[in-house]
């Protein structure tokens, strides 16, 4: 399993403090209760704890460029990932500011591929969605990008949809979606809107959750038989919804982790790919030490 972090920091003593704009590790874990295992890092091995250079070899090295599309950018963060078969695609945002806590802007959102595990990634032009008028040269602004400049994925018959909020952790979810071989063309995707499904018309997409839920994740659950949603609400706890299909109707939220019982300011609870049954493992990132937390909750 891959799993891609954020602005990420190494020795803070120094003046750069090792900073990267992202990277990525790998697990095979399958046992999730004692946690979960990265491996030491190897040059070149596509399956290693961490993609690094020969002349660093135990430094994770940035893994998503920036395309150095924008005139400000303060950093390049992943926010949603999927598998199709061997090939890898990641969700990232354009940071432009940052602004109050759980506010900030971005100046596009697109999809990085990889075909080698993670090793290498490019980035379709075609996958990328300015937030506003003239913040891309060269690409234009649609009107509902800039609900996708945040994103959730779930494979499920065929499809990958794609869940999708503002920039900042105030936004209401919308939904596209997108054949599973098509996941990098923009133009390619299906909006969930009034009408049903209709592919080219993201404006028309209407909020699938009417409540903040950015940062968030969505899986199915074999024990409960539903699709299972976790993010973080306007008071940082961590709360679950449910529905039967991807598009809803979902349930009532219901708190999972409150911001009391892990304090030091919680967000992102991303679900673990391989829980099964009534055990629901998710990391949660905690903004005090900049750290991730593996959690577990048991389901009814």
């Amino acid at each position: 399993m891959l799993i891609a972090f954020g602005d990420t920091f190494g020795n803070c003593s120094l003046q750069d403090q090792e900073w990267r704009k992202n990277t990525l590790f790998r697990s095979a874990t399958t046992d999730l209760s004692n946690g979960m295992t990265v491996t030491d890092p190897v040059p070149g091995d596509r399956f290693g704890g961490s993609p690094v250079n020969a002349d660093r070899p135990s430094f994770s090295r940035q893994v998503i460029q920036s395309l150095n599309l924008a005139a400000t950018e303060v950093t390049v963060i992943p926010t949603a990932g999927i598998s199709v078969g061997t090939r890898q695609y990641v969700n990232f945002m354009s940071v432009s500011q940052w602004g109050a806590p759980g506010q900030w802007s971005t100046n596009f959102s697109a999809v990085a591929v990889s075909d080698d595990n993670g090793e290498t990634w490019t980035v379709p032009r075609t996958s990328i969605r300015p937030s506003w008028f003239n913040t891309v040269p060269g690409v234009q602004f649609v009107w509902g990008d800039q609900n996708f400049q945040m994103g959730a994925y779930l494979r499920y018959k065929g499809y990958v949809y794609a869940y999708g909020t503002g920039a900042g952790r105030g936004g209401m979810p919308f939904l596209s979606r997108v054949n599973e071989n098509a996941v990098a063309d923009k133009s390619a995707y299906e909006y969930y809107t009034p009408f049903g499904w209709l592919r080219g018309f993201p404006f028309l997409a209407v909020q699938v959750v009417w409540a903040p839920g950015s940062e968030m994740s969505v899986a199915w659950n074999d024990h409960l038989n539903k699709f299972v949603m976790l993010y973080t609400n306007t008071v940082s706890d961590v709360v679950m919804r449910t529905a039967d299909k991807p598009e809803g109707p979902w349930s009532s939220a219901k708190t999972v982790v409150t911001s009391a019982a892990v304090p030091g300011g919680i967000y992102a609870p991303y679900i673990h790919p391989w829980s099964k049954g009534r055990d629901l493992y998710f990391t949660l990132s905690r903004w005090s030490d900049y750290s991730t937390l593996l959690m577990h909750t048991s389901l009814g």
